[in-house]
């Protein structure tokens, strides 16, 4: 499995390089623009052939459900901390979905048929945490790519039987190291993004998974 994170501030041609990506079988995008407006989110979707919005999974403004055919939701650590502080301390992936969807005000039958995931920065809060997420990103597992000074930690998470997938340092030649480590996929962001063929990058990863 493969979430491609989008890159913080926009690179040249990065809607054709993603329509690309899509066209080669990305199935999990992130897209986390974090000094987007809701505005500049709608103009981002809208420029994306809606055949692949189903592919896209929003960091913020998770409303966009309600407007776009998006693939899910995601939760970062500071929302999901802040979200969670203003619910039951043992809470359950169902009651936790019934609850966020009357704060979005969508239904939860729509919440349900969405992916809803979230950012862990330490293996022990995700093992502990009673929300179940179609997925955990766990990073940082090597030194990032994109975040120079953001150190690898080397997580190894084969005991934890949740869906975790590794960030961090990801790049076409260390998935199998990912793989021993327990990851169920990778997180990338500057291993596709920062290099010289983005699409080729991504089809070498692809054929690892497949």
């Amino acid at each position: 499995m493969i979430v491609l994170i989008a890159p913080e501030h926009n690179v040249t041609n990065e809607i054709d390089i993603l329509q690309q990506l899509f066209q080669n079988g990305l199935q999990y995008f992130h897209l986390r623009k974090p000094h987007m407006n809701y505005e500049q989110h709608c103009n981002y979707l809208n420029q994306i052939d809606s055949k692949y919005h189903n592919c896209i999974v929003t960091h913020r403004f998770h409303k966009l459900l309600k407007q776009f055919n998006l693939k899910g939701i995601h939760f970062q650590e500071a929302k999901r901390h802040q979200v969670l502080s203003t619910m039951p301390s043992s809470i359950n992936r169902k009651q936790f979905i019934t609850q966020y969807a009357k704060l979005l005000n969508v239904t939860s039958n729509l919440l349900e048929t969405k992916t809803i995931s979230s950012s862990f920065h330490e293996p022990e809060e995700l093992e502990n945490c009673s929300v179940i997420f179609n997925y955990h990103l766990l990073s940082p597992v090597f030194s990032s790519i994109s975040k120079k000074g953001y150190s690898g930690r080397g997580f190894n998470v084969n005991h934890i039987n949740k869906k975790i997938i590794g960030m961090g340092g990801v790049t076409a030649n260390n998935l199998t190291a990912f793989d021993k480590l327990g990851f169920k996929g990778v997180g990338v962001l500057g291993g596709v993004w920062q290099s010289n063929a983005p699409v080729e990058v991504f089809k070498i990863m692809k054929r690892h998974f497949s």
